[in-house]
């Protein structure tokens, strides 16, 4: 009995390190991309792939990076906690996990959609662990930077449905890494006393006041407005979309503004709470008045 539970335990802690939490957020990004990018009858086996192989890329990647950082994840509260830096985890075999998950993820998009999806799942993947991550103890615009590779997941599924990108993908492509911007700076926000323990040079860590931040918080939501209604000038979606995507922005705006003229642990967790309800409702939105399923 104590060896079945040492085993869940030992399983658990590999799961932790994939950070599922934040997989299935990639995964309805790359779900809506391919939705946009297939023209024909859908190709389950290739959306299965897509999904598949973008989980476990999304997953290699968040373990290696969990490796890549877990000296200064064990100087912070919010992350002393994980598998490497508690000692759940051995380093060598999180390196090796994380390995063999990445070169899963990109065989899996390779042999079950294509090679152009493939490729954006590598680029992904090499950009957010050779350019974000080693970034962020060194420049607070490390956000700006990775917000590129966490904006990639809608041309995986794109790409894996149609073979190629167009302008819908970078659209898609569009919305999520404006989206970005509120979202992960209300958690540096949040969190900012903690990251400078452990040695990330994010916005608030280096502007205290929040000014800055609050700015580009403020800045992201705005252009989120006019970028939102692109699908609508595109002909992906109709009015409805159009009215929705409109009020969805105004919304987030007004959350973020509120923050902007109070900045305080306590709106910044409502402009994250907004964030995480936004996205979902936009791609709601977006799928249900779709030209796809509405064809004029």
């Amino acid at each position: 009995m104590e060896t079945g539970w040492k085993a869940a335990r030992g399983i658990g802690a590999y799961l932790e390190l994939t950070k599922p939490r934040i997989t299935w957020l990639i995964l309805m990004s790359t779900a809506v991309g391919y939705f946009f990018g297939e023209s024909g009858p859908w190709r389950f086996s290739v959306l299965f792939h897509a999904l598949l192989g973008t989980g476990l890329l999304a997953s290699g990647t968040a373990t290696l990076n969990e490796w890549y950082e877990r000296e200064g994840d064990g100087r912070m509260r919010r992350t002393r906690d994980r598998p490497i830096p508690s000692g759940r985890v051995a380093p060598g075999r999180a390196l090796g996990f994380g390995i063999l998950l990445s070169a899963l993820g990109f065989a899996d998009l390779a042999w079950g959609a294509n090679m152009v999806a493939a490729f954006w799942g590598l680029v992904t993947l090499l950009s957010y662990l050779f350019l974000y991550t080693p970034l962020k103890r060194r420049t607070p615009h490390s956000t700006t930077l990775g917000a590129l590779p966490g904006a990639m997941p809608p041309l995986i599924g794109y790409a894996a449905a149609r073979g190629a990108l167009a302008p819908g993908a970078w659209v898609l492509f569009a919305i999520l890494f404006f989206w970005q911007f509120p979202h992960f700076l209300a958690i540096a926000w949040m969190y900012r006393e903690d990251y400078r323990r452990g040695g990330i040079v994010f916005l608030p860590v280096v502007e205290p006041d929040g000014k800055s931040t609050a700015r580009q918080m403020l800045a992201g939501a705005l252009l989120l407005v006019p970028i939102s209604l692109l699908p609508a000038y595109l002909s992906m979606a109709g009015r409805l979309y159009g009215i929705g995507a409109l009020a969805l922005g105004a919304g987030f705006v007004l959350v973020t503004l509120r923050l902007a003229l109070d900045r305080t642990a306590v709106r910044a967790r409502s402009v994250l709470l907004a964030s995480v309800v936004y996205l979902p409702l936009l791609y709601g939105l977006l799928l249900a008045d779709s030209s796809r399923l509405w064809p004029s």
